[in-house]
């Protein structure tokens, strides 16, 4: 009997070690393989979820801020082969390798772009960051440059590889405290800028010139608020592709604090 016992115990040991034992990607997390889930994404999930990640008729957008996003690797894959129970998400019958490569896809769409394997030489990339692409103009990097647009010493960390190639490329909501305005004074003058502070009685102005104007607004002619940033948004047009991507891979790589805040219901199942 206790033979017995001792067999049964150490066979559910083992049994338990085994269900413990998470798969692992075997594939990496570089550009070909995030390429690759993408493709493998946009034929298989979008008959419910959106291209690209984005929101579907029936499911919601896999590139937001959901709690699903903030799950392990292995919580994802194990969600895409077996499904939700109890929801609309159904398991998938594909390789366990393609299974990885949409893994991979989804998690590069959330990572930070300083957690994401960006192709490009950096030192090129810097050096377009202050010369053709004239960013330091506006922005600073490590203590140097303008202040008109934010500081990007940290910018790797801060958004992901789509929102960075996006601020690049694509016109984009004005950023708080960085909006264009044009003001006439009651004597004539005209001062440009951004407001980086206004309300009903007063206004300050940082001009071009990094030089920071404060207004009493019955100072003042006219109030011009600018439409669209300042930000260029065809870096992709007027750079080469490969100044562009140098461009991208030095900025990804811009990273003074990564912080890491628990979220609820991070390495849980997925739901």
């Amino acid at each position: 009997m206790t033979r017995f016992l001792c067999s049964s115990l150490l066979l559910w040991a083992v049994c338990a070690t085994a269900q413990a034992v998470h798969p692992k990607n075997p594939l990496g997390t570089g550009p070909d393989v995030v390429a690759a889930g993408h493709a493998l994404y946009n034929r298989t999930c979008t008959a419910c979820h959106g291209i690209d990640g984005g929101e579907g008729e029936r499911a919601p957008a896999l590139v937001g801020d959901r709690r699903f996003f903030r799950l392990s690797e292995n919580s994802i894959f194990d969600t895409i082969r077996g499904g939700i129970p109890g929801t609309a998400m159904p398991p998938f019958s594909l390789p366990d390798d393609d299974i990885w490569r949409i893994v991979v896809f989804i998690r590069a769409m959330r990572s930070s772009a300083s957690e994401t394997d960006v192709p490009g030489n950096t030192q090129q990339g810097m050096a377009v960051f202050t010369g053709k692409g004239g960013c330091l103009k506006c922005h600073m990097l490590n203590g140097k440059g303008g202040t008109i647009g934010p500081d990007l010493s940290n910018i790797g960390a801060q958004v992901t590889l789509k929102r960075l190639r996006e601020s690049l490329t694509q016109e984009r909501p004005i950023p708080a405290d960085y909006r264009p305005i044009k003001v006439v004074t009651r004597d004539g003058k005209t001062v440009e800028g951004i407001a980086k502070n206004e309300d009903a009685f007063s206004i300050q102005i940082l001009d071009y010139q990094d030089k920071l104007h404060l207004y009493d607004t019955n100072e003042l002619r006219e109030i011009l608020p600018g439409k669209t940033s300042l930000m260029p948004h065809d870096y992709d047009r007027v750079l080469s592709a490969q100044e562009y991507q140098d461009l991208v891979a030095m900025l990804a790589r811009q990273v003074h604090t990564t912080l890491h805040v628990h979220q609820d219901g991070e390495g849980e199942v997925g739901r």
